[in-house]
């Protein structure tokens, strides 16, 4: 039974808003709209103020309330009226504070950005949380090696029951296989104990972790909450309910049979930095040609690391491991003498005290490039001090100190079918959309290319979770092959939510990072499973109720939903018509954006919501001189960075009104038609920034906005507008001091190609 619709508006003129506008002509603004109750304050968000709003709704039966006071990014928790929804009306930072006092233009825009406000609460609802179904608590950790075991205690610590899944017979991973490690406790000056062991020991006995060794996991679906994976351990089939899943999967040491310039392979005595921690750890170093111990020992740094031929990236413990070996053999042996040739030596924070150590103890550093070894052992580098190419002779053994591979899939098992039309969609950064083949996991089950970012990024082998989503199996990878993370903002975090990786895989690290990493993705996963149990969205948008609801009567199964959303939230029934998955869901909105008839809706969050408050600003005649431009400005970067100008009292034109929007990929070719048709005479699609450096907080918005752009052009066209109307601006949170400049120069392009014809109709 619906409830009648009662808004409630309050305006408040502390913080300078009074002296900046006439807050009773705001109040003229505001009746004119036939809301059923409006009241100034001095002081809202003071306790007081709290308490008026609060008493309205209790005595008035409000169910909405618009206040209209500072930026809707502050002050949450002062407005935040349990069963009654809020909308805000941005005068503070955005009318009072980056604009002239008692100007005329000033007071239209405060008056325009109530309307707008208010609009929003008669559009809008208050959301019902999805929380159908069985939801389980149970935590799944993929990968047995370091950073899995300690995702799997710090889940198990927090009281939550853990399957931990491991491909091999045993725990530990490459970290069991190390004879000591880098130190990671005062002084910092000797190579500690391997604590991997240890470890493997407490996971063993403890009573919430279940180990499964010789697993592999072969299919996965459902969402968080409600997974449903199947494993294979030694032939034997199951299905298990878990509501959150951690990859720790790890890495594997980079072929080093791809460095034959390094001289791997040209002698027996050119050993990697692994294959010298196994001699490490049983019995000893010797040489693979005549089995006596090396006297003479050149390492070579970044063999294959920081180098666009093999690994482009830094793999993080090379230079830890390269100094705990030369340290353990000269401690071994005194007469041995060890040198590191390096380009760059890396050993920040503590690190630095064990490489003084090192020094101390008679390892010799050698800053310099390697750039060949022979089969007589002879180096050549170029050495940076001498600035010229020296040769290294008399060596016992030569040491490539090699990078880490993600395990960002099982390369045991076989492959991802991908053809030439495939590669072409593997390609595409923005649509993946053609089917692939997965083999070995159920032949004939078709679904999308997964997302990947470039071709070096596409997948080597199996899936490792094989998830049953209509974009694919894999879990969509960052450039390099590491597994998709939004670095920046949200660390182990993946495009599909619930799932989060952590240690290598997620990106080059050593040891201590890989364990801190493992218990920051078990509380991520944690913090999952216990806000999707009450409906709640997971980051960005933590907390929000709402999730898309589709009208599939008016549905035309055109799959631009399913293919857009950039966390496979969205799958198809065999009738082609989309089937939402709340808890997989973000809210971001892209599925409202791409649906061309408007059929996906949130509860506070619609197309229509868009549209109406765009209309709700008046629109100066042709006659006036005043042009009007509307801002849809993403809340997570562009729209903070107007506040920030505010607040560093950045002044930018008038002229423009601003809606936030939860993500530009949200944002849909109708509400930009609709505006120009309503008499605006430019829009701006303000967004975060794209690419792989600075991430879009929902993957793809931007990117999507940009290509929703191209596409424009025919409709302005048809329209006999100029293209110059509409345009993207990609803005960080940091740009608060150009992003009224950039507004400005749009406002000059405006006033030259002159008003909107359509105005006045």
């Amino acid at each position: 039974m619906s409830v009648e619709r009662k808004i409630g508006v309050y305006l408040c003129s502390g913080c300078g808003i009074g002296d900046a506008v006439n807050v009773d002509e705001m109040e003229t603004a505001a009746n004119a709209l036939k809301v059923p109750l409006c009241k100034k304050h001095e002081y809202l968000c003071g306790d007081e103020g709290c308490k008026t709003i609060a008493d309205d709704i209790k005595a008035e039966g409000l169910t909405h309330v618009t206040i209209a006071a500072c930026s809707p990014r502050v002050m949450t928790d002062r407005f935040d009226f349990p069963g009654t929804l809020v909308t805000r009306a941005n005068i503070r930072e955005q009318v009072a504070w980056s604009h002239a006092a008692g100007d005329e233009d000033t007071q239209a825009l405060a008056n325009d950005n109530l309307r707008m406000a208010i609009v929003e609460a008669q559009k809008t609802s208050l959301p019902e949380a999805w929380t159908e179904g069985d939801f389980t608590k149970t935590v799944m950790v993929v990968g047995g090696g370091w950073s899995g075991m300690n995702a799997a205690r710090a889940a198990s610590k927090a009281g939550h029951e853990v399957i931990l899944v491991e491909r091999s017979d045993a725990l530990g991973g490459q970290a069991a296989k190390a004879s000591k490690v880098a130190p990671a406790h005062p002084p910092y000056r000797e190579p500690a104990d391997n604590p991997a062991p240890a470890m493997v020991g407490e996971v063993e006995g403890d009573g919430r972790i279940k180990v499964m060794l010789n697993t592999l996991v072969t299919k996965t679906s459902g969402m968080p909450g409600q997974f449903d994976v199947d494993i294979s351990q030694g032939g034997s089939a199951s299905t298990v309910k878990v509501g959150a899943i951690v990859v720790a999967t790890g890495f594997r040491p980079y072929d080093p049979g791809k460095l034959g310039h390094l001289g791997y392979g040209a002698s027996p005595d050119v050993v990697t930095n692994f294959e010298l921690e196994g001699m490490l750890a049983n019995g000893g170093v010797k040489r693979k040609s005549d089995g006596n111990a090396p006297k003479t020992v050149a390492f070579i740094q970044c063999a294959g690391s920081r180098d666009p031929d093999h690994l482009p990236y830094c793999s993080s413990m090379c230079c830890s491991m390269s100094i705990k070996q030369a340290v353990q053999m000269t401690e071994a042996d005194p007469d041995v003498m060890c040198y590191v040739i390096y380009d760059e030596l890396r050993t920040p924070g503590v690190a630095e005290e064990f490489y003084r150590s090192a020094q101390e103890k008679g390892v010799v550093f050698v800053k310099g490039k390697a750039k060949s070894v022979d089969g007589s052992l002879k180096v050549v580098y170029d050495d940076e001090f001498l600035q010229e190419e020296i040769p290294m002779e008399g060596l016992d053994m030569v040491v490539l100190a090699t990078g880490m591979v993600p395990n960002s899939t099982n390369p045991e098992q076989p492959a991802v079918e991908i053809n030439d039309e495939q590669t072409k969609y593997m390609k595409d950064d923005i649509n993946p959309v053609a089917p692939i083949a997965v083999a070995g996991y159920g032949e004939g089950v078709e679904a999308p290319a997964p997302a990947v970012r470039n071709e070096a990024a596409m997948p080597e082998g199996a899936p490792i979770l094989n998830l049953q989503y209509r974009q694919g199996p894999h879990i969509p990878m960052l450039a390099d092959g590491f597994a998709d993370s939004h670095y920046i903002c949200f660390p182990y975090e993946t495009r599909r939510t619930g799932i989060y990786t952590c240690g290598p895989v997620r990106r080059p690290m050593d040891m201590d990072e890989a364990a801190d990493d493992g218990m920051g993705a078990a509380l991520k996963a944690i913090q999952a499973i216990r806000n999707v149990a009450q409906g709640q969205a997971l980051h960005p948008r933590s907390g929000d109720l709402s999730y898309p609801k589709v009208n599939l009567n008016a549905c035309t199964k055109c799959r631009r939903c399913t293919v857009e959303c950039p966390f496979g939230a969205i799958d198809e029934t065999p009738e082609d018509y989309p089937v939402i998955n709340p808890s997989r869901c973000r809210r971001c909105g892209t599925c409202m954006g791409a649906c061309p008839v408007r059929t996906i809706s949130f509860d506070n969050y619609t197309v229509e919501m868009l549209t109406s408050m765009a209309k709700a600003c008046e629109i100066p005649d042709e006659f006036s001189g005043k042009p009007r431009v509307l801002i849809l400005a993403c809340r997570n970067d562009a729209y903070p960075a107007l506040d920030m100008a505010g607040i560093q009292r950045e002044t930018y034109n008038a002229h423009v009104r601003v809606i936030p929007v939860r993500c530009l990929g949200s944002v849909s070719l109708l509400c930009v038609n609709d505006a120009l048709s309503a008499g605006y005479d430019g829009i701006i699609l303000m967004g975060c920034k794209s690419g792989d450096d600075y991430q879009c907080h929902f993957v793809k918005g931007s990117a999507m906005a940009q290509e929703r752009l191209g596409k424009i052009g025919e409709t302005l066209k048809s329209m006999m507008l100029e293209p110059e109307r509409v345009e993207s601006m990609e803005v960080a949170i940091s740009d608060s001091k150009v992003v009224g400049k950039r507004i400005d120069e749009f406002m000059a392009t405006i006033d030259k190609i002159g008003l909107n014809p359509f105005k006045g109709f």
